[in-house]
């Protein structure tokens, strides 16, 4: 019989190191604007996107999820055999089961950890942090390992207008564990299920198994979604940030979602966040990466040395549901 991984109850917790991994081609808005009768000037404009990133097709999402989490595992120097919980954020893993949390456990060494998926599409990284942030200060886990993932590029049409030409692939894993001091403040979360239809796929895989439609893809309505975005996510973030019990101006970093560079500057404005503090802007070559858009965008910030480990960073998810959740994290 396997050992069984035994955690004490700690005072606080926080983010030990992130890692990880995109996908390795550059798709530039010129080859995306015919399809949707389009530009790259009105794709700048409109969403500050200039490239994205997608995964050939070869590279599946499960390997996004590994590269990503052993770069974090390693970085960090724990044994993979500590990890009590693995908890994967995705909307595009192509079983609905068993979880893909529980073959990503097997692939990186976490045997018989604890496993399962988070369907809450743009807001699941922030709610895998919020949950591993819980059962690590509970002492139902020493060590969890928090991975968004996507390969969005599965799910998408080339001819749809409201989303697709926004998404790209890539992974970002965090592994999160106790700490001496507040590492991860109070999660402020929820869902406006009354605008559940807001984003989402254009039909049920029911629908298309009896043959009644084509391949469900990614669709949204995008002013109800800019508009719920910049008024109601301001409010969340600002309720996370009086959480927290710090200011605006405390902050080292913003890492909102990479949804729509309109939408971030939208959120510096509504917080009136000094000059100080960095804003995290990976939309502009990545894309939008759904549950990985957070974790990528963070330790892209870290890895070019835009922000030092230790200040405090307000990141907020949101998206399909309409999910959303946020908290002040201790950057790693």
């Amino acid at each position: 019989m396997k050992q069984l991984k035994e955690s004490a109850p700690v005072a606080h917790s926080r983010i030990y190191v992130l890692g990880a991994a995109r996908g390795s081609n550059i798709v530039t808005n010129d080859e995306i604007a015919g399809p949707i009768d389009s530009s790259d000037e009105w794709i700048r404009q409109r969403t500050g996107v200039i490239t994205r990133v997608r995964a050939p097709q070869d590279q599946s999402l499960m390997d996004l999820a590994v590269e990503a989490s052993k770069e974090a595992i390693e970085a960090s120097g724990i044994d993979p055999a500590e990890i009590g919980a693995v908890i994967l954020a995705t909307i595009s893993f192509p079983y609905q089961t068993p979880s893909g949390a529980s073959l990503l456990s097997e692939l990186v060494g976490a045997h018989s950890a604890a496993a399962y998926d988070i369907s809450a599409a743009c807001a699941g990284y922030c709610y895998g942090i919020a949950q591993a942030d819980a059962m690590v200060r509970s002492g139902l886990a020493k060590y969890v390992l928090v991975v968004g993932a996507e390969k969005l590029s599965d799910f998408l049409s080339p001819t749809d207008r409201t989303i697709s030409f926004l998404l790209g692939d890539g992974a970002g894993a965090a592994i999160v564990g106790p700490s001496d001091h507040p590492g991860i403040a109070k999660t402020v979360w929820g869902a406006d299920g009354a605008n559940w239809d807001k984003v989402g796929m254009t039909d049920s895989i029911l629908d298309f198994r009896d043959g009644k439609v084509e391949w469900p893809t990614l669709v949204q309505e995008g002013q109800p979604v800019f508009r719920w975005a910049v008024w109601e996510m301001s409010k969340v973030a600002k309720q996370a940030l009086e959480a927290a019990g710090i200011e605006a101006s405390d902050l080292t970093a913003l890492v909102t979602h990479q949804a729509n560079m309109r939408i971030i500057d939208e959120f510096v404005k509504q917080l009136a966040l000094p000059e100080s503090v960095v804003v995290a802007r990976d939309i502009a070559d990545t894309g939008n990466t759904s549950a990985a858009s957070i974790p990528l965008a963070m330790h892209r910030l870290l890895k070019e040395n835009q922000v030092q480990p230790g200040g405090y960073a307000l990141q907020i998810g949101f998206g399909a549901g309409l999910a959303f959740a946020a908290q002040v994290v201790e950057l790693p």
